[in-house]
């Protein structure tokens, strides 16, 4: 029997987040794992009228892909994936790894040599989303292997999961409704002004953000969601940041980053833990040391980190920065293979000012 809150994040999915209509070609995507809430995706993509076409990679096909590839096999880019990024009008995609650290041995220099090879679709997409003629939103389905990253049974993960995403809600899309407008409100009051300040344990960090716009992600990308986010100038950052939170990275772990911007280039990195990888990605092209985004965390109902950046980047009280590509819908206009976020975790002592004017202290809302 279906779990009812598998069907209601599939409503949340196609019928908030995507905006499925009548026509709309749509991609589902997901691991094999993931089976039960791709076929609920499936069927209301039906119901919505639109024309679902489903992708289901194998459990192990990532991990045999950079096992086996050869050099022009990671090169090589498939026409599937050409054709959805200028064709689809939707994608859904659904994470459900069943062992998070399966490529935590593959050398780096193989990762990002297939980033490289697939960053203009990567562009693409943002270009169309940005465009409005592309939508798209990533979720994830509880696995036994994101349970235990989060130090919880699988029953105790999914109750917490469907209730970040609110699916445990009697009607999930009004409730979503709600939580946009509120992040809307955010998003509203910083736009227009000039500098952020944070500081914090270890942070003391400025940042550019005139004339960039702030997007209100109130569940339309991700799920669940939760934050305010923008491109900074990309020349402005100036400081030091420490991130609390461990970070991931195409299955590798690191922990413990400190990040010394000059003007607006990363020209100091460490790590605690995975520093070497650190610095290997910072050194993937000109723009890997450069920021593309400034995010605020603002779902209260995720409290602790869970190993998975989807969830730990919302949490309220939070603030994360990417180092990598910008979205071009914010202004921002740094271009790199990467996107990595990391978050600095504000809720004891931090806070956020922003012109003069405090937005957040100690992890809670002054406006």
């Amino acid at each position: 029997m279906r779990d009812p809150r598998v069907a209601a994040l599939a409503r949340i999915l196609v019928r908030h987040s995507t905006r499925v209509e009548e026509g709309d070609v749509c991609t589902i995507e997901g691991a094999s794992a993931a089976e039960p809430l791709l076929q609920a995706v499936y069927e209301e993509v039906l119901r919505a009228g639109g024309h679902p076409i489903v992708q289901m990679a194998l459990a192990e096909q990532q991990s045999a892909f950079f096992e086996h590839a050869a050099d022009s096999q990671l090169d090589w880019v498939s026409p599937t994936s050409e054709w959805i990024v200028e064709k689809a009008d939707v994608r859904i995609a659904v994470m459900a790894s069943e062992n998070t650290r399966a490529l935590s041995q593959v050398p780096p220099e193989r990762q990002t040599r297939v980033q490289a090879a697939r960053q203009h679709l990567m562009k693409r997409m943002m270009e169309r989303s940005a465009e409005g003629s592309y939508r798209w939103a990533l979720t994830l389905f509880p696995t036994n292997a994101y349970a235990s990253e989060a130090s919880m049974s699988l029953s105790a993960y999914e109750d917490f999961y469907y209730g970040a995403c609110l699916a445990d809600q009697d009607d999930p899309i009004a409730a979503w409704a709600r939580q946009a407008d509120e992040t809307e409100r955010l998003a509203e009051w910083i736009e227009g002004r000039r500098e952020v300040h944070i500081r914090g344990e270890g942070t003391d960090l400025r940042l550019g953000i005139e004339g960039r716009r702030f997007i209100a992600a109130g569940g339309r990308h991700n799920m669940p969601d939760g934050e305010f986010f923008t491109g900074p100038i990309e020349d402005s950052a100036e400081g030091e940041i420490t991130f609390h939170l461990p970070a991931s990275y195409a299955g590798r772990d690191v922990a413990g980053v400190r990040f010394r911007f000059e003007g607006g280039k990363v020209i100091d990195a460490s790590a605690e833990k995975g520093e070497d990888f650190l610095i290997q990605m910072l050194d993937t092209d000109e723009g890997a040391r450069r920021l593309g985004e400034l995010g605020i965390g603002t779902n209260y109902g995720i409290t602790d980190g869970t190993g998975e950046i989807l969830l730990d980047e919302k949490i309220g009280g939070t603030v994360h920065l990417a180092v990598g590509r910008s979205y071009p819908e914010t202004g921002g206009v740094n271009e790199s293979a990467i996107h990595w976020d990391m978050i600095c975790d504000l809720r004891r002592g931090g806070s956020i000012e922003v012109d003069g004017k405090t937005l957040q202290r100690d992890g809670e809302f002054a406006v």
